[in-house]
């Protein structure tokens, strides 16, 4: 099979597509041939480097963390899943690499794709979804009458945390530029807030939920327009000791994280607000769940453009440049 892999990291280096052999079936695993993709600035941060500390890949590795397509064989102690199932995923850290025809997949991260929308559109969804879910739902605890800033709403976690608030009865107010504003309005954004003519901190107020993944001047920011008992999630950093210890760190690596969240962390406590740092994790059950949501029409995916698998870099490009609305998906089954 053919896959796209991270030679070695650097800023905006190309992956290089090559000849792989095909993946090991573990005895829990659920092969996938892959029918999309999807990109996010997690692949071109790992691409990067940025993250060899948290996440030590060794190059060379496949890249891809969205993944939508068919059940090409399962592991001797898969249940509930069978060949030719058309399913989606993401994979859980460790396991990634959806830019390929084929990857093998845990079982417990898989669920079966919306039956009402097409597979590149479900590629598009599982790890903004996921995201989305864990922080309004599991971390938030957002319900009716929640008021919320969603931080760059035109974006692929903002566009689904956008109509998953929505659903869950909250007012909504978002950062976006002037061409973004009609998409986020119509994903239902209550307030639009052009970050590119406003200042946030001027239009709002008691704010009890934010969702930010930006800089950090902008995170820090974000707590001017918090109510006291608020929540403050960040999936840009800096990390926490919650989710040093959650990962499983060394003493040193908890200190470490607990010094790089120390400033964020005490601000927001003098203000009565509890701050967390989000890296989304893997979860099957919790998708099962989304596609739910996606089937009753509550969430729709948002795709910005799809390009063909030959197209991979072209595609990386894009998505470094800032300018996608929603999500960039890679259609496995054509080439440019």
């Amino acid at each position: 099979m053919r896959g796209w892999v991270v030679q070695r990291y650097g800023k905006g280096t190309p992956l290089r597509l090559v000849d792989l052999p095909d993946p090991v079936v573990g005895d829990g695993d659920v092969l996938i041939e892959v029918h999309a993709a999807a990109l996010n600035p997690l692949d071109s941060k790992i691409r990067d480097g940025a993250f060899k500390l948290l996440l030590p890949y060794k190059p060379p590795f496949v890249l891809g963390h969205d993944v939508a397509g068919r059940v090409f064989a399962v592991g001797r102690s898969v249940r509930g899943f069978a060949i030719g199932d058309e399913v989606y995923a993401r994979p859980r850290d460790g396991r990634i690499g959806t830019l390929a025809e084929r990857i093998a997949v845990p079982a417990e991260d898989v669920a079966p794709a919306p039956a009402n929308v097409s597979l590149v559109e479900a590629a598009s969804l599982p790890l903004v979804a996921l995201t989305a879910s864990q922080a309004l739902v599991d971390i938030g605890r957002v319900g009716a009458g929640s008021r919320l800033l969603i931080h760059a709403g035109a974006g692929g976690v903002g566009t689904i945390a956008i109509q998953l608030a929505k659903h869950l009865g909250a007012t909504v107010a978002t950062t976006a530029s002037s061409a973004g504003e009609a998409l986020v309005r119509s994903l239902g954004a209550d307030t639009v807030i052009d970050y590119r003519t406003q200042d946030f901190t001027d239009q709002l107020r008691d704010q009890d939920f934010v969702l930010a993944n930006q800089d950090a001047k902008t995170l820090v920011r974000s707590l001017n327009v918090m109510a006291p008992g608020g929540t403050l999630v960040s999936l840009s950093g800096p990390p926490d000791p919650a989710f040093a210890r959650a990962q499983g760190m060394n003493p040193v690596m908890r200190f470490i994280m607990g010094l790089l969240s120390l400033g964020v962390r005490r601000k927001a406590r003098a203000r009565g607000v509890d701050y967390r740092f989000l890296f989304m994790r893997a979860d099957g059950a919790q998708l099962a769940r989304i596609t739910t949501l996606v089937e009753a029409g509550t969430i729709k995916p948002v795709i910005d453009r799809r390009f063909g698998f030959d197209a991979v870099n072209d595609a990386m490009a894009y998505l470094d440049s800032g300018h996608a609305k929603g999500k960039v998906v890679i259609d496995v089954a054509t080439t440019r």
